[in-house]
Parts: structure tokens; sequence; C-alpha cells
């Protein structure tokens, strides 16, 4: 499973900013990957996973802007289709365990 989380945060006054960049933080910091501006998606291994990521950002949610989750599989995910651009290569974002040697 995956949750997708978008966001759109005012950036108006440097108190917004400050805001934008903790809540970026707190995602990087949560395992969140950028799929592009203002969307991240994290894997979760069940349903009570995305609910506890769930509390989580809303416990860290700054005081004004827009911020929705969904969840879904990543079958779905990986229905996505790329009307313009390609994906980035270089991030690591599935279940596959990683063995450096």
């Amino acid at each position: 499973m995956r949750v997708v989380l978008f966001f759109d945060l005012p950036m108006v006054t440097n108190e917004d900013k400050k805001r934008y960049r903790k809540f970026r933080k707190f995602l990087i910091k949560e395992g969140f990957i950028m799929v592009q501006e203002s969307v991240y998606s994290k894997l979760v291994l069940n349903s009570g996973s995305a609910r506890f990521i769930y509390k989580k950002v809303d416990q860290n949610k700054p005081t004004y802007g827009l911020i929705q989750l969904l969840t879904i599989t990543e079958k779905q995910y990986n229905n996505i289709e790329f009307v313009l651009g390609k994906s980035s290569s270089n991030i690591l974002d599935d279940i596959e365990r990683v063995i450096i040697i």
C-alpha cells in the first residue's frame, strides 16, 4: 500500500514559509518521497500503518492551507501513466529489499 499526500500551503509571509519548511522536513523525516512538487508518497505495510501516518500528519499539520491524503495499492500506484516527463530512476521507492555489497 501507499499513502499519497497532496498539499497546497500559503507562501506569502515569512511565517508561512517557515511553516512550509517545517512541514516538508516532517514529511521527509517520516519517510515520504517527493513525487512532484507538493505531492509526496510513502510505502506502508497495511491499512493500520496508513491510519497511523494519517494521525501523524494531522498532529503536524500547519495552521493554514490544504492537505489531502489518499491510500492506494501498489498495483494502482504502478499504473500511473506519464503524459509528459518521465519517472526519476535515481529514487528507490519500492518495497524490495536493498543489499549493498
